[in-house]
């Protein structure tokens, strides 16, 4: 960022917070020039009690009159930082489990030119791990996991973790209509971020969990995870490998799959029978089930092995400054 000064902004979704705003408000550097604390129709009216109770002159309360989720409350900050011209905008929750004091280490590969999404990642230091709750501990490494398929991005953990920085020029080519609002959002923003080729790096940091009470539900969102996962991971494919380029990984992943079912499928098939009929299967019957699976499975790995090594590399805020200078050359040198 050729910026020797650059403006960093802090979005505060705000839902049922009311316990915990003023302390993370008051945790903020003197290097935040805005701080947008965005009332997401809250019961307990914490955009006013910030308001009223806070004299810090960098404060903004963005008052929503629909309770959109976290995902609306993070974009309608988003959309004020853009508007006041912020160059990096960073998001931390308002329940005081997200250190305000590490907002630089979020700025940091930013300005450096070295990321354009940066997110936190509680499971780098081991030790620290066991602080967290069993359950969310499993549900987490499952949801990576799935995230990885999603997303593309291979090189990150902790899909769901909200402490997140962004880079503004990024920030603006996002198609905020189209991203999910309410606690799929972090994941989504990952597929989003995805489709414009951009970088996103771990930062490790420590989770604090203290007496603020989660309203996620779990049983819930398992579907509605589970299906936008499978939703994006086709929409990935499709944008990565038809639509924007050809590769071999383009023939590997089709060929491979239909392999795979047609050898379960008639594998499966001869099985039964073998069964019904009180007889065994001929090596050849065998032959002709097993083949295609294991020939299925090694393009599938294939597939995956060229789309690990496909991960994005070079930050789209710099590749679009780039662009931009050379059409403002190109302008100024034909007069267009």
């Amino acid at each position: 960022m050729t910026n020797k000064h650059p403006k960093i902004a802090v979005v505060i979704p705000s839902y049922k917070v009311r316990a915990h705003i003023l302390d993370v408000v008051a945790g903020l550097g003197a290097a935040i020039c805005r701080i947008y604390v965005v009332d997401d129709a809250c019961p307990e009216h914490s955009g006013d009690f910030a308001e009223s109770n806070c004299n810090d002159e960098r404060l903004t309360v963005i008052r929503l009159e629909k309770n959109q989720g976290v995902g609306g409350a993070v974009m309608a900050g988003y959309l004020a930082a853009i508007a006041d011209g912020m160059d990096v905008i960073v998001k931390v929750d308002g329940d005081g489990q997200m250190d305000p004091a590490l907002v630089p280490d979020f700025v940091a590969p930013i300005l450096a030119g070295e990321a354009d999404y940066v997110k936190g990642n509680r499971f780098f230091y081991l030790e620290q791990v066991r602080a967290m709750p069993g359950l969310r501990l499993f549900g987490n490494s499952v949801l990576s996991l799935m995230t990885k398929l999603s997303s593309g991005y291979w090189d990150i953990v902790d899909p769901t973790n909200g402490y997140t920085a962004i880079h503004s020029a990024v920030a603006r080519h996002l198609p905020f209509g189209k991203i999910s609002r309410r606690y799929f959002f972090e994941t989504d923003m990952l597929f989003r971020l995805n489709t414009l080729r951009a970088v996103v790096v771990d930062v490790p940091m420590e989770a604090r969990y203290g007496d603020e009470v989660s309203n996620l539900k779990i049983h819930k969102i398992v579907g509605e995870f589970l299906y936008k996962h499978f939703r994006n991971f086709c929409k990935r494919v499709f944008y990565n490998y038809y639509l924007r380029d050809m590769s071999l990984a383009s023939i590997e992943l089709p060929l491979g799959l239909a392999l795979f079912a047609f050898g379960v499928g008639f594998g499966g098939y001869q099985w039964l029978l073998s069964i019904s009929r009180g007889l065994s299967s001929s090596a050849g019957t065998v032959m002709l089930s097993a083949l295609p699976v294991i020939i299925g499975l090694q393009f599938i790995l294939a597939f995956l092995g060229h789309d690990i090594s496909s991960v994005p590399k070079r930050p789209f805020h710099r590749l679009k400054r780039r662009r931009d200078a050379r059409k403002n050359e190109v302008e100024l040198k034909y007069g267009k």
